[in-house]
């Protein structure tokens, strides 16, 4: 069965427009959220949200292209360009048919939807909405296939092309599709990855309506002062080729994807057992995937939300799951800095855990001042810590019931 590498990585997250600003930001221990900027948030019960300085012009993107894609499809199409470009592929020389690209979202073209239905609305006060004022590109931000698409086109992708939206553990599993691609035999190449751009006005309604998001601006997670989660925009997209195609032409690889799975809780649409005995199974059967040893994992990349809910459920799980190894590895959290992308962040964290495989320093988790007793693991608080890391587990939950769990290596 073939094995599966990570070779080059792109990511535009907030405080982090590329690789390297990315890694400062999560090393650097700073929370670059901030008052939402987009829309007067002036009415919102959440007012803060992580948003990214992007400039597609500058990104290298025509004005059709800006027109033609929404800005979730812009960052998937910015960070594609960036991943190739690192892993050093040429794509003159990739042989299209065995070229493959797995995309995550949530929420798809929701920014470009809701801009659209405010013009055809007349700003909602039309209750039948005027087709003449529709954009040509109405259909396109209507199908969230479109950013895997686009995608793919960009990398020249004829392989299998496919788009995961199964909310907050999209970028998870969009990259563990990947890994079954390329274990099925059916590409050397699979560019993976999530992205997302929901901070608008409806996102943040209807998130205030289920009282899920932060009134203080700051995700706490672990913290006893913690009240929510932080809304954010962002992607990543990571170059996924296996083994052999990687040793043959010489790559650089960052990590190696071992293991994936994924379970079920059907428990409730927003809530979390305390117990977290689905993501405990997932972490499980990820492990068996990846022929690892409780014994091996060296750091767990949390969900972290910061929510009573999500912390207590994801301590236990990890407890249960990992049993005396738990209490002495660290865990931490990135959306403490960057927020919570939602279908994008799984991907964004695979490419933290790259970066945390490649250079040996673990991120912390920010704005722990004060530890929920119930949440009793080293969840390094505050300031990022040196740590020789063999391999690791990154772990998600999202509404509705998915619990999914990645296993990493660092490359032998």
């Amino acid at each position: 069965m073939p094995s599966a590498v990570v070779t080059g990585i792109g990511v535009r997250t907030p405080g982090g427009n590329g690789l390297e600003e990315f890694w400062h930001t999560l090393t650097s221990g700073r929370t670059v959220t901030r008052p939402i900027s987009f829309f007067d948030a002036g009415e919102f019960r959440s007012r803060a949200a992580g948003e990214c300085d992007f400039d597609a012009e500058a990104e290298g993107l025509t004005r059709r292209e800006v027109r033609r894609m929404d800005r979730a499809t812009q960052f998937a199409v910015a960070c594609a360009r960036d991943a190739i470009a690192d892993s050093g592929l040429d794509l003159d020389r990739l042989d299209p048919h065995r070229t493959g690209v797995s995309l995550g979202t949530a929420l798809g073209s929701i920014n470009s939807l809701e801009r659209e239905y405010v013009v055809l609305s007349d700003g909602g006060r039309e209750r039948v909405v005027d087709p003449a004022y529709a954009s040509p590109h109405l259909y396109d931000y209507l199908t969230p296939s479109t950013a895997a698409v686009e995608v793919a086109w960009t990398v020249r992708a004829e392989g299998p092309v496919s788009l995961v939206t199964d909310g907050c553990t999209a970028g998870l599993d969009a990259v563990g599709q990947a890994l079954r691609i390329i274990r099925d035999g059916a590409a050397d190449v699979v560019v993976a990855g999530a992205t997302e751009a929901a901070v608008t006005p409806i996102v943040v309604a209807c998130f205030d309506a289920i009282r899920a998001t932060s009134t203080q601006g700051r995700c706490r997670p672990f913290d006893r002062a913690r009240d929510g989660i932080v809304l954010a925009e962002g992607a990543a997209v990571l170059v996924i080729e296996s083994d052999e195609h990687a040793r043959r032409r010489g790559a650089r690889v960052y990590a190696e994807l071992s293991g994936f799975a994924t379970r079920f809780n059907a428990f409730h649409m927003t809530g979390l057992t305390p117990e977290g005995p689905e993501l405990a199974e997932a972490v499980r059967a990820a492990l068996a995937d990846a022929r690892a040893d409780v014994d091996d994992i060296d750091y767990v990349n949390a969900h972290g939300t910061g929510t009573a809910q999500n912390d207590r459920h994801e301590t236990a799980a990890i407890k249960a799951s990992l049993l005396d190894r738990a209490r002495r590895i660290p865990v931490s959290s990135i959306k403490s800095m960057i927020g919570h992308s939602l279908g994008a962040v799984g991907s964004i964290e695979l490419a933290a855990c790259a970066l945390v495989l490649d250079r040996g320093v673990v991120p912390p988790t920010a704005n722990l001042h004060d530890p929920d007793p119930d949440c009793d693991l080293d969840y390094v608080p505050l300031t990022a810590r040196e740590h020789r890391v063999g391999t690791l587990v990154s772990v998600g939950s999202g509404f509705g019931g998915f619990q999914s769990a990645a296993v990493l290596r660092r490359p032998s």
